[in-house]
């Protein structure tokens, strides 16, 4: 089946795209939602630039859906609606066991008529971070919640010795609840690894974040 990757750049996403296709379906595009106001994706805060890259690594053409926040909704409908222009026949999400989500998304599918999907349902969190590093998936550690997690962890691949550090904090290995947020730039998936850089550390109450770019 043709479908739409639901796509954050994130190490969940990343790994729902990876079991569709692994499935046998073929992605034919990427709907990434983007913050109007601050020029960069929802919740994991790759700019322009670098979402440019992405598209050009992952191979698949990327709708850039921007959206001030109140309209994501229906701003996400218009971004499936495109997609299926493209071929798309059903949308992926990379959710895992959060009902409001998956019902959120399915309620989007339903009003564009598309089948939703969601690969990664009730395989487990900690299960699903196990399995992509064991795909050998490269994923930089781009925002942290800063009473839980050490700053140390910033700009750094997620790999054994962080989750040591995490399970050590006693946070939810995945970060499903907002502990830690992640950019994928390397794996199975990718035509050729994505070119960024680190800067600097932004904070913003509790949330600290590496600088990424292209």
């Amino acid at each position: 089946m043709k479908f739409v990757m639901s796509y954050s750049c994130g190490k969940d996403s990343t790994l729902a795209l990876h079991k569709m296709v692994e499935a046998g379906h073929v992605p034919v595009c990427l709907l990434v939602m983007v913050n109007q106001k601050e020029h960069r994706s929802y919740f994991h805060g790759a700019d322009l630039a670098l979402l440019k890259k992405y598209e050009a690594a992952l191979g698949l053409p990327m709708l850039l859906c921007q959206s001030e926040g109140p309209d994501y909704h229906t701003v996400f409908e218009k971004g499936l609606e495109e997609a299926k222009s493209l071929g798309a026949e059903a949308a992926a999400f990379g959710d895992i066991d959060l009902e409001d989500h998956r019902e959120w998304g399915e309620e989007r599918c339903r009003r564009s008529s598309l089948a939703p999907m969601y690969p990664l349902w009730q395989r487990g969190r900690e299960s699903c971070v196990e399995e992509l590093l064991r795909l050998g998936y490269r994923c930089v550690i781009k925002s942290i919640r800063n009473t839980l997690l050490p700053e140390s962890l910033l700009g750094r691949y997620l790999d054994a010795e962080a989750l040591q550090v995490m399970e050590r904090a006693g946070i939810d290995l995945c970060g499903e609840n907002g502990e830690y947020h992640t950019l994928a730039v390397d794996g199975p998936v990718f035509q050729a690894p994505l070119e960024f850089r680190t800067g600097g550390i932004l904070r913003f109450g509790e949330h600290s974040v590496v600088h990424t770019f292209s």
